[in-house]
């Protein structure tokens, strides 16, 4: 199967408005809310709607979710059902309650590509379970740039070879239950100090470097098999000095689908966009615009349903493409070709017995986090005994994880050690008081009970960094917990880095801290 690209030329006679309607629609991945279906998401797919996009909205418990994904196959039964269920801080499943999961930089840490497999084949057999079939992970970004303010631990880590066999026994393990993978973001979000969802990240990197870093990873997955991959907005002057990945031909055609023996990457599957939504597209080139651009460069598939989840989106984006092909700017060829691609991977998805032969492991996560904790101790440590004082350090939420889904280890604290309370500080609280207040106060209400405090990515928060260090010069016997990338110099008596904000990496941490687990040097 092949992919046109370049420039449409001028308008020519097109097939049927009902054909090109429908591929149109093929085409689109978007949400809704409510944890029902809507009836004109249900009327769309009769009209040739192929694919949507569930989210934490969407989500209240396992047996809802099946239900609903039932309801939707119920109209078109080759439906992709896809969610953006990373596990560890990016979760959808249990965006309420955290990740029984720890995430993609606690597998890393512990580098062992068998247990990374189990546990995406135990995260694909409850999506499955639930009637989900494409899964938008794994991240296959190299977090080479501390800075990174939106993938950081959603990583499995800064060497581009650990990152690419833990990404292809990722794919392995989660496409074995009949979920597709969408392995992302191409080329490589992870030199990056900008957050696409807000604006337009450039990477500096020549060619060589992209070859020998970001495109490693992404190699590892095309030979691993992955059914998808999910398109980054990020803007690469040595790829093509004008469009972001999204909407570059050169980055889609010329880099992930050109043969192997030409340079590329030989990839046959779906092209993914990342959300259309997101600022770094939407802002410069606008919705339809955008779209329409992507599907000419090689996309198959547009992720809308983050931010627009109705169906005055979907019209819009509809009519959109349909006055591309007519007008000339959009080959008609392009568009059939996306919306093939799009219902062969239903078909497969199909094909493949979603979650059939895949026995649970429900401990496998857990296990996971417990094996990722490490523990330096500075000086003799005494495990909490008492109820505990934890002063929980929260830096703003970027969009991918969310403000729904908590972290930290103060519910696991206090189910440990009962009457153990929490405080929360912010950028914002340590602005308005200073740091030296902002600890005083804290210090006053901890009284004398052990003070826990929880950072996430100290590294890249100086407020943090100084209220920490402002706390540990007052109180050195506090024990720090490290919920993000462990990259500033470890203090704390003692200091824990769980490589994760997930449900699952609180608790470990929790066990830890109390004594109830020794730690176990990753094995």
């Amino acid at each position: 199967m092949t992919s046109s690209a370049g420039s449409a030329g001028s308008a020519r006679p097109v097939t049927s408005t009902d054909t090109l309607t429908r591929d149109a629609l093929a085409v689109l991945q978007p949400g809704f809310t409510g944890t029902t279906a809507p009836d004109w998401l249900l009327r769309r797919l009769g009209e040739g709607l192929a694919s949507v996009g569930l989210f934490g909205r969407n989500v209240a418990d396992p047996a809802q979710l099946a239900a609903l994904t039932g309801r939707l196959r119920s109209e078109r039964e080759d439906l992709l059902v896809a969610i953006d269920e990373e596990g560890g801080d990016v979760t959808r499943l249990e965006v309420r309650c955290g990740s029984s999961f720890p995430g993609n930089h606690a597998l890393g840490a512990v580098d062992d590509t068998a247990l990374t497999r189990e546990v995406a084949r135990e995260l694909g057999r409850r999506l499955a379970e639930c009637g989900v079939n494409l899964n938008w992970a794994p991240s296959a970004d190299v977090n080479s740039n501390p800075a990174n303010p939106v993938i950081g631990v959603r990583s499995f880590g800064a060497d581009p070879h650990l990152v690419a066999r833990h990404t292809a026994v990722y794919v392995e393990g989660l496409q074995s239950t009949g979920v597709a993978a969408c392995t992302k973001h191409f080329p490589g979000h992870g030199d990056t100090a900008v957050d696409s969802h807000h604006d337009l990240p450039r990477i500096a990197a020549d060619l060589a470097t992209l070859r020998g870093r970001e495109l490693v990873p992404f190699r590892a997955a095309v030979a691993a098999g992955t059914r998808a991959v999910m398109s980054a907005h990020i803007l690469l002057p040595a790829l093509d000095a004008h469009r972001p990945a999204t909407l570059s031909p050169a980055a889609l055609h010329g880099l992930l689908r050109a043969p192997v023996a030409e340079g590329g990457l030989g990839f046959d599957g779906l092209i993914v966009t990342d959300g259309m939504e997101m600022q770094a597209v939407s802002a410069a080139y606008g919705l339809e615009r955008g779209s329409v651009l992507a599907l000419a460069a090689g996309a198959d598939a547009l992720c809308v349903g983050g931010g627009l989840a109705d169906e005055d989106t979907v019209l819009r984006l509809r009519d959109a493409l349909v006055r591309a092909v007519h007008e000339g700017e959009l080959p008609e060829s392009r568009l059939a070709d996306a919306a093939a691609r799009v219902r062969a991977l239903a078909r497969w998805s199909r094909s493949a017995g979603a979650g059939q032969g895949a026995e649970p492991v429900p401990g496998i996560g857990l296990a996971a986090a417990r094996r990722a904790v490490r523990l330096t101790a500075d000086g003799p440590y005494e495990p909490l005994t008492a109820p505990a004082y934890v002063a929980a350090f929260t830096p703003l939420a970027n969009i991918a994880v969310g403000d729904d889904t908590p972290w930290g280890v103060a519910a696991e604290l206090a189910r440990l050690l009962p009457g153990t309370e929490t405080t929360t500080c912010t950028a914002e609280s340590a602005a308005a008081a200073g740091s030296a207040a902002l600890i005083g106060g804290l210090l006053s209400a901890a009284g004398d009970r052990r003070v826990v405090a929880v950072v996430r990515d100290v590294h890249r928060h100086p407020w943090m960094a100084d209220a920490l260090r402002t706390l540990l010069d007052a109180r050195p016997d506090t024990a720090v917990v490290e919920m993000g990338v462990p990259q500033a110099p470890p203090r704390g008596a003692p200091h824990l880095a769980t490589h994760g904000a997930a449900r699952v990496c609180g608790r470990a941490a929790a066990e830890l801290l109390t004594g109830l687990r020794r730690p176990s040097n990753g094995q």
